[in-house]
């Protein structure tokens, strides 16, 4: 799906204000209630928008320290299992991805503390279908879901 100028400033402003009212977004673009209605509409339908939510960062709430888990599993189990499986039981993980190269999966951890992550670490070893893991721990974080400039630079054509 194409998008535009405008595509692109309503979604900058969900982004930094996702409990924004539709009126309100619509005053500060300078357009139409029912324009605003029905890009979000189309953009909804076109998968570019999946939820209009708060960001959240875990930091706020004690989990300072980010880690990222590459996982091996046995390939007698499948990847969807193992997904299942680490989706349901670990809530630190944050984000999972089905890689290739040297592993299998991608995960990214939040933990309070190091000695926090190694119980999140201990408790991925024991999901069934996981044969082994390698971590490495985040010392900053320069970019994390960074998407509006690519928003941007979509609508620009």
């Amino acid at each position: 799906m194409r998008i535009d100028a405008l595509d692109a400033a309503l979604i900058r402003l969900l982004t930094d204000s996702p409990q924004l009212p539709v009126l309100e977004c619509a005053r500060r673009l300078g357009v139409a209630r029912g324009t605003v209605t029905s890009r979000l509409a189309r953009l909804h339908e076109n998968g570019v928008i999946e939820g209009i939510v708060p960001r959240i960062d875990p930091r706020g709430f004690g989990y300072a320290l980010t880690a990222f888990c590459q996982v091996e599993i046995d390939q007698k189990v499948g990847h969807d299992d193992v997904a299942e499986a680490l989706a349901s039981a670990i809530p630190e993980v944050v984000d999972m991805y089905t890689v290739t190269g040297a592993s299998d999966m991608q995960l990214r951890l939040v933990a309070h503390s190091a000695e926090q992550l190694q119980e999140v670490l201990d408790r991925i070893a024991l999901v069934p279908g996981v044969a082994r893991t390698a971590s490495s721990i985040a010392m900053r974080t320069h970019l994390s879901g960074r998407v509006l400039p690519l928003v941007e630079h979509a609508a620009r054509g």
